[in-house]
């Protein structure tokens, strides 16, 4: 299988909408993520992957087939995270793998190429309830870092409830 990883330019952005549907579907049973009026599951952030020049929309494709996204920002400062203590930190604000594509190990391929890809600071995060994502990414992350060196913590907030995860990708 070959597994590539781009940006999403921005004439592609409903093509992104469109995998951020299926992925606020697939997780709604953990988010509680509501269709709009229109049937559709709203998604504020969007248009801001190519406004913020921090932001980077990626498309995951196998085989030349579409077959996910990750939404990432990087260098960010302090105050968008929630465990990380340092400076500027890289963030995975959304990752989602269509099922065709899971237990395959795509997901972890794209993690590991993501994280080599974009050195410094990693966070990762994962809304309490959704189980399958922290198994996936404490799999992930201990097999990155070898087990050595990352903190993970659960966080209680009023800006956020759930696990998260911090290493160092150099």
């Amino acid at each position: 299988m070959n597994v590539t990883l781009s940006i999403v330019p921005y004439e592609d952005k409903v093509v992104l909408s469109n995998l951020i549907q299926l992925y606020r579907y697939d997780s709604s049973e953990f988010d509680g993520h509501i269709l709009g009026q229109h049937g559709l599951y709203l998604y504020k952030y969007l248009d801001h992957q190519w406004t913020e020049d921090y932001r980077r929309p990626l498309i995951v494709k196998v085989d030349g087939e579409i077959a996910g996204f990750a939404l990432v920002a990087l260098d960010v400062p302090r105050d968008f995270t929630k465990l990380s203590n340092a400076e500027k930190t890289n963030i995975i604000s959304d990752f989602f793998i269509m099922r065709k594509f899971r237990r395959k190990g795509i997901g972890k391929q794209v993690a590991f190429s993501i994280f080599k890809q974009f050195k410094g600071v990693w966070e990762v995060r994962q809304t309490y309830e959704n189980k399958p994502a922290y198994a996936f990414w404490k799999k992930v992350i201990s097999e990155f870092t070898k087990d050595s060196s990352y903190q993970e913590e659960m966080l209680e907030s009023e800006l956020w409830h759930g696990p998260a995860m911090v290493f160092q990708s150099s």
